[in-house]
């Protein structure tokens, strides 16, 4: 998993200083279940570049995932099914994808309210407003 697929993810990830957002992070979630949602090249790219060991990660939630997979490995993280999320109650679900908005805005409406879904990385209200509009 050393390949990076995209100057751009790793160029924006640094613009954003996701490095402050990750010790932010680790901070918060200490001792919380966290399940990342979205397993495309963003966060492929994130994983190579970053440590994300201090968080508590219990698996990658993607729609793309199939069920009946159990115990298969996506980026060395256990594979879930969005339908599987509350079994698994995680403390948070963290989106793990450039174009969060509307994923989130799903997961919060389907997900019992105890299980936080928030953004893994944190965007400029500017960026925001660009992906809400297009």
């Amino acid at each position: 998993m050393d390949k990076i697929y995209s100057q751009e993810h790793l160029d924006y990830l640094k613009k954003i200083n996701f490095e402050k957002r990750l010790k932010q992070l680790e901070k918060k979630l200490k001792n919380k279940k966290v399940l990342l949602y979205g397993a495309g090249t963003f966060l492929h790219d994130i994983l190579t570049s970053y440590d994300l060991s201090r968080l508590n990660i219990i698996g990658i939630a993607d729609r793309s995932f199939e069920r009946g997979q159990d115990g298969s490995i996506c980026f060395g993280f256990i594979k879930y099914t969005p339908d599987e999320i509350p079994a698994l109650a995680p403390d948070y679900v963290l989106v793990s994808t450039l174009n969060s908005v509307n994923i989130i805005e799903n997961l919060e409406q389907s997900l019992n309210k105890k299980i936080k879904v928030r953004p893994l990385i944190r965007k400029p209200v500017k960026d925001l407003w660009m992906e809400v509009w297009k």
